[in-house]
């Protein structure tokens, strides 16, 4: 099998998640049952299946039917491939049943570099960029009838970026001339035209794809869901490590694992820290790629993995 994909902080995930007290416990092993939430192509499921006993089992999840069609060429009966979003996880098993998750929340290489996908500005293709090609609207067909305000919006909180108005106006004005931007390249030639200044190093339309990558994909929504449904999948003991790629998503990872690791009491209140409640979440860690893999694969520079394991005796 091609894997043109390099996964990040690879044997960082694996160890974290195998080294969790479940997984350690060999007489839980044929209990073990392990989620990867993004399939993309393959090596983090692969890798956590070289470490996983003959008895466990592995669910790994995907949207994208390019990544679907990769993982059912992997021939190992100890894996369950589902195309479906990890945010429904939880749909698909009883609660406390798992005993390790890993979201990686990075797009694939080839998600990137196939330009028929419409993720890169660099590449000419068509303006679609959905994960799951078999519904929602492409971002062409969305920027041909959203209003101003709405692209505004969209660009300025999910790009971070500061000329989100006038790429709006830019992109309005091009659809009541009846050239609405349907190609990548047309999207980022207009991008450039109106960003005149930008950090070294950084085409001009980068942070306008990236939020229309993620408004399209509902890929915040989806993270929210998925952290819930892997607080009340996971066994007591249990390890949660989720891979970021930017400071939106890393932001919402980092508030939920903080709001379930701490108890809140009403201030004045003549409780003793003996007396908490447990929290439901012990936060592990916080992991970056090393030098020499940001060297080998420049797109791992941005990456963050945060791990959090399940307290014993803790309902979700």
């Amino acid at each position: 099998m091609n894997i043109t994909h390099r996964p990040v902080l690879l044997a960082e995930a694996v160890t974290a998640l195998t080294n969790g007290p479940l997984i350690q416990n060999q007489n839980a092993a044929q209990n073990i049952l392990v989620i990867d939430g993004t399939f993309g192509r393959g090596g983090h499921t692969q890798a956590l299946l070289k470490q996983l006993p003959a008895s466990a089992r592995m669910i790994s999840f995907d949207k994208d039917l390019d990544a679907i069609a990769v993982a059912k060429q992997i021939n190992d009966p100890r894996l369950t491939i589902v195309h479906d979003s990890f945010a429904q996880m939880d749909q698909y098993m009883a609660a406390e049943s798992v005993d390790g998750i890993l979201l990686d929340l990075g797009i694939s290489s080839p998600q990137v570099d196939e330009a028929h996908r419409g993720f890169s500005f660099r590449r000419e293709g068509p303006l679609d960029m959905r994960m799951n090609t078999d519904q929602g609207m492409t971002a062409a067909e969305w920027l041909e009838q959203a209003p101003q305000e709405e692209i505004t919006h969209v660009i300025k909180t999910y790009g971070e970026e500061r000329f989100a108005f006038q790429i709006a106006k830019a992109i309005v004005a091009k659809r009541e001339e009846g050239s609405s931007p349907k190609t990548t390249t047309q999207l980022a030639s207009l991008v450039a035209g109106v960003v005149r200044t930008r950090e070294a190093g950084q085409d001009p339309a980068t942070r306008t794809f990236q939020a229309l990558r993620i408004f399209i994909n509902r890929e915040l929504e989806d993270l929210e869901l998925g952290l819930k449904a892997a607080l009340k999948l996971l066994k007591p003991g249990a390890r949660l490590a989720v891979i970021s790629f930017h400071s939106l998503e890393d932001r919402i990872v980092k508030q939920f694992l903080q709001a379930h690791a701490k108890v809140e009491v009403p201030r004045g209140l003549p409780v003793r820290e003996k007396d908490l409640p447990q929290s439901a979440l012990e936060i592990i860690g916080r992991i970056k790629p090393s030098d020499l893999e940001i060297s080998e694969n420049p797109r791992a520079r941005s990456a963050i993995m945060r791990v959090a394991e399940k307290r014993m005796g803790v309902l979700a």
